[in-house]
């Protein structure tokens, strides 16, 4: 089965920047489109961006859109989200899950494994 776990959250001032990592278990990672997700408290979880499982193919809502980039490395099993320019309203739980498609979807449904999480905080 497959296995995700992420790292590299923690605090970090307004203006700076985090990568997080999302590690699998398994060697074949290469067919799956990797998604991450935010969940703050009080809030529903939401999409922040996605990787296609070539990496041809990314997307990214508004409200990261050229602060946030997703990348993957298919030979080390391992997805990346580089966060820069953070602001205090990215603060929550990042989460990598991988989808059942290849290709990117926006519904939260389609990703079938989900790793546990890691704390991202931006505050002075």
């Amino acid at each position: 089965q497959l296995r995700l776990v992420e790292s590299g959250g923690g605090l970090v001032q307004p203006g700076g920047s985090l990568r997080l990592s999302c590690a699998a278990s398994v060697v074949t990672l290469d067919r799956y489109a990797i998604g991450w997700f935010r969940q703050a408290p009080g809030k529903e979880r939401e999409g922040v961006s996605c990787i296609s499982s070539s990496g041809l193919s990314t997307n990214y809502p508004d409200s990261v859109k050229g602060r946030f980039t997703i990348s993957r490395d298919n030979a080390k099993n391992t997805v990346y989200l580089q966060m820069n320019s953070l602001k205090p309203e990215d603060t929550a739980v990042y989460y990598c899950a991988a989808s059942r498609y290849y290709y990117c979807s926006g519904n939260i449904p389609a990703y079938d494994y989900w790793g546990q999480g890691t704390q991202v905080t931006v505050s002075l």
